[in-house]
């Protein structure tokens, strides 16, 4: 333990060091597991935060229920709540080396690589909790609009494609946690626009509540262009047009955040990419992430 204390405080000396330290640590910490039984080994973040409160950021291994595995603990303050957090989701698609999740379509335009539906309907992807009891989740993602996507399809359930845009929720009878909705038009009070905007009378359903981000890559108000918008990501708090301005103006935002209080569970949570039209043709439209990263306590 002593030698895993040392790699991590040295992690903090340079980027290249840093790296190698990362890698030792790992080896290290398996040889602790080989030393001792795996029953030893934290079962979260959060449990490791107990028992070593100095340790940093970084990869760790963990206890799972079907065996170790190695994932990131944040250590550090994730929205507005202290350190102790478990990476259950990360994917950062401006690294040339990662890939879409399986099932999902590659965009690339502009320097910009994304990953969207395929055909109509919604893609997915499930992450895990290894067993981690939680009460909260924290994440965000960035993604882009593609074509003239409808923003909220109101008459929609939780289990349908209920907007263009992505859909976040845990567990097989799909507890809504957040909704990240794309807008026809910065400029739009349509029936397809953000409910955010400015004079918009677009009605959310019961289910979502207050729970959800939603922006339009499309500053015209006019017809959309069939085209990935990358000069403005989704659901990053900027660049929001005149009437859209609200929609940037919002606690927490890029981050989501739910805290369940002395509610726990152990669901698995899932990323869905929605909407109603097929995302490829000359009416294509389509939400498409580049970004995402999801954390557990």
């Amino acid at each position: 333990m002593n030698i895993v204390n040392t790699l991590s405080n040295l992690q903090d000396t340079s980027t290249s060091t840093a790296g190698v330290a990362d890698d030792i640590l790992l080896i290290a910490q398996e040889l602790l597991e080989l030393h001792n039984d795996s029953t030893a080994l934290p079962t979260s973040c959060k449990q490791l935060q107990e028992q070593q409160p100095s340790s940093p950021s970084g990869y760790y291994i963990l206890a799972g229920h079907t065996g170790t595995y190695s994932t990131y603990c944040n250590m550090g303050t994730l929205c507005g709540s202290g350190g102790g957090w478990t990476r259950l989701a990360y994917l950062d698609m401006s690294d040339a080396t990662q890939s879409c999740p399986s099932g999902f379509r590659l965009y690339q335009s502009g320097g910009v690589r994304a990953c969207g539906r395929p055909g109509s309907g919604c893609t997915s992807v499930q992450f895990p909790s290894n067993g981690i009891s939680y009460s909260q989740i924290c994440g965000r993602v960035t993604g882009y609009q593609y074509g003239h996507t409808d923003g909220l399809h109101s008459s929609s359930g939780i289990n349908t494609y209920y907007l263009e845009g992505i859909s976040i929720t845990r567990g097989s009878l799909r507890q809504h946690v957040w909704t990240l909705i794309a807008g026809y038009s910065q400029l739009s009070t349509s029936s397809q626009s953000c409910p955010c905007n400015t004079g918009s009378s677009v009605s959310v359903q019961s289910f979502i509540g207050n729970n959800y981000f939603c922006e339009s890559g499309n500053p015209n108000s006019g017809t959309s262009s069939n085209r990935l918008y990358t000069s403005d990501p989704l659901w990053d708090g900027q660049g929001c047009g005149s009437r859209e301005g609200p929609c940037c103006n919002v606690p927490g935002i890029p981050w989501f955040h739910r805290d369940y209080g002395s509610t726990t569970t152990t669901d698995y949570i899932e990323l869905r990419v929605c909407g109603d039209a097929n995302a490829a043709g000359s009416n294509g439209e389509d939400s498409p992430f580049s970004y995402y990263e999801i954390y557990v306590k």
